[in-house]
């Protein structure tokens, strides 16, 4: 049967309307719902939280506990202004540090106040004072200010250990970074025993190697353990670009814990001493010629411990001839091959401290016990051309 057929204008104007009817909900349906978006706009629910977890209720109270103890310093250079005659102080540089103890002793790196005229603390509780310098040990990087804080001492901070640290144990350092007062990074132990040598040839020994974050700014404040105790000073970083690259350094709490008694005493730090004269390159050519690795004593002060120890000296023959005297091999078991060795391992002690001593004395091997006395002068070095003593 022949069916009608619908007329060809009449199928254009249905799609015409589908067209209009999709194209209208397209764009029309997004503007309405914006509109009652608006008109409806409110605060969304807060989705309850739970509790912190217990490393996170550990690292706030870490912070609270701690932050009060640690300083903000302000180094300050001494301007000339010719036209007024007026002296005024001029900002040199920033850094950290921390309470000691009750008396206002504040302790920091060197390098942060090395080359200062002034020195500016500022307290959690923006009181600021001026500080003086009591004391400073560059070998350590270590210095000690003071503050007048009678009213409302700020706590000293918790004193821990570093002996027993251990290669991915938590740490915490605050500092201000940039100029960002009491920032709080946290990391681990990346490793221990790290040596460095600064710019000025000084190597430090000991340190402890973090991945929390360190960065200008931070040097002498705290690296703390999860206890919240101090375990050591923020001293460096090793970045091509200055800022933080995972790899930060800290003077242990063992040193400073040594040294810093030291510097409050007597304002500057008495290594303890033997009290012989050696000169590393003399050392190594009698070495060498004898087979022996060690160093070479070539004099024994009177009345010293080495004396009282039975150390003996080297002797000069004629105008170019020399017997050589003991050459120490090893102190406390640990082998010794130059002078750097040996004051590293008497820095680990205390004036009054006994330690083990294997020599080589002609060709006979032997122990000595020697009690360790203090040097009686702050630096020892005599430099010339040909000779570069050092009393130790």
């Amino acid at each position: 049967m022949h069916q009608p057929s619908v007329p060809q204008k009449s199928r254009t104007h249905w799609w015409l309307v589908l067209l209009l009817v999709f194209f209208s909900g397209f764009f029309v349906k997004p503007w309405v719902d914006e509109i009652l978006s608006r008109r409806n706009a409110a605060p969304r629910p807060i989705t309850p939280r739970g509790d912190l977890s217990a490393k996170e209720k550990s690292t706030v109270e870490l912070f609270s506990q701690t932050s009060p103890s640690v300083v903000y310093i302000t180094t300050l250079s001494k301007g000339f202004d010719p036209w007024s005659r007026n002296a005024f102080q001029i900002p040199r540089g920033t850094g950290s540090g921390i309470i000691w103890d009750a008396f206002g002793h504040v302790v920091t790196n060197f390098h942060v106040i090395a080359g200062a005229q002034a020195a500016q603390v500022r307290l959690e509780d923006q009181r600021t004072f001026n500080a003086s310098l009591v004391g400073a040990s560059p070998e350590h990087d270590l210095a000690v200010l003071h503050i007048d804080i009678a009213l409302n001492p700020p706590p000293p901070v918790l004193i821990g250990d570093s002996r027993d640290l251990l290669v991915g144990q938590d740490v915490f350092a605050i500092g201000t970074p940039f100029g960002l007062d009491r920032t709080l990074t946290t990391g681990i132990i990346s490793a221990l025993n790290r040596t460095l040598s600064e710019e000025n040839g000084q190597v430090i020994n000991h340190l402890i190697q973090t991945d929390a974050a360190i960065n200008p700014g931070n040097s002498g404040g705290p690296l703390m353990d999860s206890a919240g105790r101090l375990i050591g000073i923020n001293t460096a970083i090793f970045s091509p670009s200055g800022a933080n690259s995972g790899i930060g350094f800290a003077i242990p709490v063992d040193s400073v814990n040594r040294v810093v008694p030291q510097l409050i005493k007597l304002g500057r730090y008495q290594r303890p001493a033997l009290g012989i004269t050696v000169d590393d390159r003399m050392s190594t050519f009698a070495a060498r010629d004898m087979g022996i690795d060690g160093v070479l004593i070539l004099g024994v002060e009177p009345d010293s411990a080495a004396a009282r120890a039975g150390l003996r000296g080297s002797q000069v023959v004629g105008p170019n001839g020399m017997v050589p005297g003991d050459f120490i091999i090893a102190i406390d078991n640990q082998p010794v091959k130059n002078l750097h060795d040996i004051l590293d391992l008497l820095d680990q002690h205390q004036s009054g401290d006994t330690i083990d001593l294997r020599i080589k004395r002609n060709n006979e091997t032997l122990n000595v016990s020697v009690t360790l006395g203090a040097a009686n002068r702050l630096s020892s070095l005599t430099n010339s051309s040909k000779i570069n003593l050092r009393n130790v």
